[in-house]
């Protein structure tokens, strides 16, 4: 969500993609923090950024665009790094994502 007014606006590309680029690798070196748990604080994840970066232009398809993000493909991410959601992990996100619905 941008506005004529938003400071983030005025922030050159290359800061913004360098601070994108962290923000990923720092997803990708805590492999720790959960997607559910992500989802529960902020209402995003790492697939949420695969979108955003599809949504923004990036030509891959969705596999190749949530690779990019976890940093190998994401069936592999799945299998070695993701661990099942609690029931109450899963309240937490309906709750957290909610808020992201823009009326």
């Amino acid at each position: 969500m941008t506005t004529n007014n938003d400071p983030l606006d005025a922030l050159p590309d290359d800061v913004a993609a360098a601070a994108f680029r962290r923000l990923v690798r720092h997803l990708q070196h805590r492999h720790d923090a959960q997607n559910i748990d992500l989802m529960g604080l902020s209402g995003f994840c790492r697939n949420c950024l695969a979108d955003w970066i599809r949504d923004a232009g990036y030509e891959g398809h969705k596999a190749q665009s949530r690779a990019l993000i976890h940093g190998m493909p994401a069936e592999d991410w799945k299998a070695t790094r993701q661990t099942p959601a609690t029931e109450q992990q899963l309240r937490r996100m309906e709750e957290s994502v909610a808020k992201n619905r823009v009326e």
